[in-house]
């Protein structure tokens, strides 16, 4: 990778980053919360790469929870929010990669989603003991996020696309 390219890298990511630490700390209702959260951990792997994407969420939960977003009791659940995010943007981008943009895209979202969902709600029932409200937080509630996040995600990233279709960022 060349210098050039390796700065835009680095700056896309850290304003991405910055974005969804954005939306984490402004205090929306969690319904809201959760799927911009990850539509940003989409955006991420569609504009910068699933590296960035995967950086952003594991960093993301740690961040949370270092300034009380994230409650106390929700702790033990980090490493298995950070490896769903983790796992979600390396299915969404390798579908991308592999099946286009379009149908990959879907594909890639559906799958990230499911096996996110599957991560965080078989750490609950078999890993990690947490009281019953935060138990069903991690679980459908995650699905539904994370689908409604990937499908803001594409909109958002044909806004974008459209608004810069004839800037140097897209050449």
């Amino acid at each position: 990778m060349d210098m050039h390219k390796r700065i835009r890298w680095i700056t896309l990511s850290a304003v991405l980053l910055a974005i969804t630490l954005v939306v984490q700390m402004i205090g929306l209702p969690q319904p809201v919360t959760g799927p911009l959260v990850n539509a940003m951990l989409f955006l991420s792997g569609a504009f910068v790469g699933a590296i960035s994407g995967i950086i952003i969420g594991l960093l993301t939960p740690w961040i949370a929870f270092l300034r009380g977003i994230l409650a106390p009791p929700l702790a033990p659940m980090i490493p298995f929010i950070m490896i769903g995010n983790g796992v979600m943007v390396l299915l969404f981008w390798l579908g991308r990669q592999f099946m286009g943009k379009r149908w990959g895209s879907v594909i890639g979202i559906a799958a990230g989603s499911i096996v996110k969902f599957l991560i965080l709600s078989s750490a609950v029932r078999f890993v990690v003991s947490v009281p019953q409200p935060i138990a069903q937080a991690m679980q459908l509630p995650q699905l539904i996020n994370a689908l409604i996040g990937g499908f803001a995600a594409l909109a958002i990233e044909a806004a974008i696309k459209a608004v810069l279709k004839n800037t140097a960022y897209l050449q």
